[in-house]
């Protein structure tokens, strides 16, 4: 073991430990803290690990083949399953990007003391593709030294709330290491198939086998593939510890001070505290929801102005962050599915375009007191495009042919076919129970029709790993 190597194929983890950092996890860290206290802190670790071992299989790929994850779909999938794949993970990305722009913005608005509006923080969010492409010009490890920056900033302003809120160490070690869930309902369940969803990112599978090729890898020589994937297994444990404490700060930030409080109390320690945000909170006696914007500004009531200031910076390091490494993930899946060879910045617009276009007009027809229903949308959106990178990641890394010596053993391929199949069992949880919700007939039909679709797709796909896990009498055809 060497930490010279291990320096030296360090970035790519970290880069990848972002989308466990963007607004979308925090919401979801922040909720689960309110609603359920530090009861599912053992849900959080649980799906930190079954996400490293899924970017295992990602980084492999990426290793061995020398090709990213859509080059290799674009080779071994046929022209119609290939376009769809393309367009399913399109919309995953689609869907990150408008919580990270959204996230930035609401960011930018508390920062600024509501003055400039949510639009406006997304019209400054647009802004990161020029400082993308700026430290993009001076080569990858500049750019991975300011995502380490950006890392950094995210553990001392949420270690700075941890700090003043000072949560229970005791419930946080049994939160973390008993796996129950006393007295829990349909909100505490619903909020624990969140924290799977929001923390297993379909689009970081395509991301993180693309950037582990940024090391040069003598792909003849088996020991130095074999080197190759020891390092960057072990800095994405080290990427995805230090994301995983992260989110530790906020859900405890969260459980300590805010589980088990109404509208009324907030209310009243608002009006308090002379906080112009308290008609956020009806004098009624109804649980506390918090969002994003929300956790900020009972922060702020609670704790004073700069526990609110010190958030909203966090939040706007994971949105920038975030945004940054979305824009990389789509211009990366457009040139694995379309073998597209333009300038980066005509991708970068193009692809920056794609997803800001509809987070725009959000931010002009929504206050930001009003994001919680798009945002549990995106969510479900998010967790329907989770099988279309989980199944192809595990179909090729079984491949002999892709693989060669590589290929998943007996063990990885039962492990990850089941983790794949509870992460997928998990979200459609997830879906059906948003779906039943909007108690709408119309709405039922026509998801219904959709969802014969959806998982026609979703088997075809399976049928194929299948094949490739070894089911070799389902190669008909």
């Amino acid at each position: 073991f060497s930490f010279r190597k291990l320096w030296a194929f360090t970035g790519p983890g970290f880069l990848m430990s972002i989308a466990y950092l963007d607004p979308g996890n925090i919401e979801s860290d922040l909720q689960s803290g309110a609603v359920a206290g530090f009861k599912l802190l053992w849900v959080l670790l649980l799906a930190t690990v079954i996400g490293l071992l899924l970017q295992r299989l990602a980084a492999r790929l990426g290793v061995v083949t020398g090709l990213h994850l859509a080059e290799v779909c674009n080779r071994q999938y046929q022209k119609f399953p290939r376009i769809i794949l393309w367009l399913m993970v399109e919309l995953a990305i689609i869907g990150s990007d408008m919580q990270e722009v959204i996230g930035s913005a609401i960011a930018i608005n508390l920062l600024s003391v509501g003055r400039i509006p949510l639009w406006g923080g997304v019209l400054i969010t647009i802004a990161d593709t020029f400082v993308f492409l700026f430290l993009d010009k001076y080569g990858l490890r500049k750019l991975e030294a300011f995502f380490g920056l950006l890392i950094t900033i995210m553990a001392l302003t949420f270690g700075y709330e941890y700090v003043t809120v000072k949560p229970n160490q005791g419930k946080l070690l049994q939160g973390l290491f008993i796996p129950s869930c006393q007295d829990c309902g349909t909100p505490q369940l619903e909020q624990a198939v969140g924290i799977v969803g929001a923390v297993i990112m379909p689009h970081n599978m395509y991301l993180h086998s693309a950037l582990v090729k940024s090391r040069q890898v003598n792909r003849a020589d088996k020991r130095e593939v074999r080197e190759a994937n020891k390092y960057f297994f072990i800095e994405s444990c080290i990427a995805l510890f230090v994301s995983f404490i992260i989110n530790i700060f906020v859900v405890t930030v969260f459980a300590e001070a805010f589980f088990n409080k109404t509208n009324a109390d907030v209310n009243q320690v608002c009006a308090n505290s002379s906080s112009p945000h308290s008609s956020l909170f009806p004098n009624n006696n109804e649980t506390l929801e918090v969002d994003i914007y929300k956790g900020g500004v009972v922060l702020g009531c609670y704790f004073g102005p700069a526990a609110l200031y010190i958030w909203a910076v966090g939040i706007l390091a994971a949105g920038q962050s975030s945004t940054m490494t979305g824009t990389y993930s789509g211009q990366f899946v457009m040139e694995g599915f379309l073998n597209l060879r333009w300038s980066r910045f005509a991708r970068v617009l193009l692809t920056r375009s794609i997803a800001v276009t509809p987070t725009l007009f959000v931010a002009i027809f929504q206050d930001v007191e009003h994001l919680t229903g798009m945002n549990d949308f995106l969510n479900v959106l998010m967790s329907l495009q989770l099988p279309f990178a989980l199944i192809p990641v595990l179909t090729f890394t079984s491949l002999p042919s892709v693989m060669r010596d590589f290929a998943n053993g007996l063990f990885w391929k039962v492990a990850g076919g089941l983790l794949i199949l509870l992460i997928c069992c998990i979200n459609m949880y997830f879906v059906v129970a948003y779906v039943m919700s909007l108690n709408h007939l119309g709405l039922y039909i026509g998801a219904a029709v959709l969802s014969v679709i959806y998982l026609s797709f979703v088997a075809y796909l399976t049928w194929l790993c299948l094949i490739a896990l070894g089911a070799s009498f389902l190669a008909c055809g």
